[in-house]
């Protein structure tokens, strides 16, 4: 398996023409939402010089692609988890964290450096609801200790107006599902946290990685094409606006003021959305199947 486009060394190559018999060769690309997916999934690569086919191997959000990583028994570990209040007290032990008050909407928020996290900060600082957002010690920090006027680290707690902003380590990937589960609202970032957060079923705002001549705007908005497919124009609007002024735009308090006025709409999505993507074939299944069809 070549995994995003790492080439395999010219001697395992020949190595592999040299076997008795082929072995299968994936070339396991990245995750995109992007059309032409569909399409490349699954095409053969013959070699130019030996007996040897790469197979193109696409992760993606629709039955005509390889699919996303899911472990069998990740739906019911988190309905477990969010049914059992012993299982919640434990983990906020482990963040050595007690829970915030009742009625306060908790957020996780794991993103690359973003010029509107003291803009969101601030919003949820003036608003009218209480806010406790868990925050892991990334390269997001600058601008924290920025708004807080204070350098900060793991374990902090820190009060503004109706904002309770907690500083947390790293966890284990176990834990950081937990997370996610725990939470009303997960900003996330990159792949991984970004694809937990759809089986975490809540409501999301994900930063994509920024790539020059922002290329990743099209990424993103082919995202958006099917996560927002066959729902009101209205709600999809509000989606698309935050998650446009969180990847490089600009945030306004009318931005996140009307899409947290949806925010039940977005419980309601978050919960269909996993379902749709859980009828599907896990990646690592499709993996399997599609090499023992090639041997």
């Amino acid at each position: 398996v070549e995994a995003f486009a790492c080439r395999l060394p010219e001697r395992f190559v020949e190595a592999m023409a040299a076997c008795k018999t082929a072995p299968v060769w994936i070339n396991l690309d990245y995750l995109s939402a992007e059309d032409w997916v569909s399409g490349c999934h699954g095409l053969p690569s013959p070699h130019p010089q030996f007996p040897l086919t790469k197979y193109f191997f696409f992760p993606g959000f629709t039955p005509t692609t390889g699919g996303l990583i899911r472990e069998r028994n990740l739906a019911t570990r988190r309905d477990e988890f969010r049914a059992s209040p012993e299982q919640q007290r434990a983990f906020w032990r482990r963040l050595d964290q007690t829970p915030p008050v009742a009625g306060t909407l908790i957020v996780s928020l794991f993103s690359y450096e973003n010029q509107n996290l003291t803009t969101l900060l601030n919003l949820w600082e003036t608003g009218n609801s209480p806010f406790c957002c868990l925050l892991p010690a990334t390269r997001s920090l600058p601008a924290v200790e920025a708004f807080v006027g204070h350098p900060v680290s793991p374990g902090d707690i820190i009060q503004r107006g109706n904002l309770e902003l907690r500083i947390l380590p790293f966890v284990s990937q176990p834990d950081y599902d937990h997370l996610l589960w725990l939470c009303d609202i997960n900003f996330v970032r990159g792949e991984d946290s970004f694809v937990r957060a759809q089986w975490a079923a809540r409501p999301m705002v994900w930063q994509i990685y920024p790539q020059d001549d922002e290329a990743h705007l099209v990424k993103l908005n082919a995202f958006l094409d099917l996560y927002c497919a066959g729902r009101p124009e209205a709600e999809v609007a509000l989606v698309r606006k935050l998650f446009l002024a969180w990847n490089g735009g600009r945030l306004t308090p009318e931005i996140w003021a009307d899409w947290i006025e949806a925010l039940p709409a977005h419980r309601q999505h978050a919960i269909e959305w996993e379902k749709y993507l859980g009828k599907q074939e896990d990646l690592c299944s499709s993996l399997v199947r599609f090499c023992r069809s090639k041997l």
